[in-house]
């Protein structure tokens, strides 16, 4: 083989090798950029799984310490009630005494039930607003990867 071949076989192969190892390097740089893109989501996916359950652990925590008070609260008016009635001078003053702790009661309830009712309306959109984020953002990326 003359030197001339030599030379262009070698530049030719020179050309190639540099073209895959290009090609190479290109590919595990985009592997490693989707990879670190992709920890860097999940990342933040963990971290909106952990805000979700904070927001949702304070709200269940508020609503518990909201029953117990109320239920205290109930069972002292009821014993307050009873008394009343036991000291009742007449059954008409009886009557009067229940009908009136009956309507307190259930307004008292009623009240509880709406707090109770908003409490849990705001742990469903706290607790879920970290999540549906990450999900517009799943959204996003996978339509960006089109």
């Amino acid at each position: 083989m003359s030197n001339a071949k030599k030379d262009t076989a070698t530049e030719t192969l020179d050309k190639v090798t540099q073209a895959s190892n290009k090609a190479v390097k290109e590919g595990f740089e985009k592997s490693l950029n989707a990879l670190n893109e992709f920890s860097a989501f999940q990342k933040d996916t963990v971290d909106a799984v952990i805000a979700s359950a904070t927001a949702t652990s304070k709200s269940l925590e508020e609503l518990n310490a909201n029953s117990i008070a109320f239920a205290k609260k109930s069972m002292e008016e009821g014993v307050a009630a009873a008394k009343s009635m036991s000291s009742a001078k007449s059954l008409q003053e009886l009557i009067e005494i229940q009908a009136d702790f009956t309507k307190s009661s259930l307004e008292a309830y009623l009240a509880e039930v709406n707090k109770a009712t908003e409490l849990m309306s705001g742990m469903f959109k706290d607790g879920f607003k970290p999540l549906n984020d990450r999900f517009a953002a799943a959204v996003e990326v996978a339509q960006s990867q089109r």
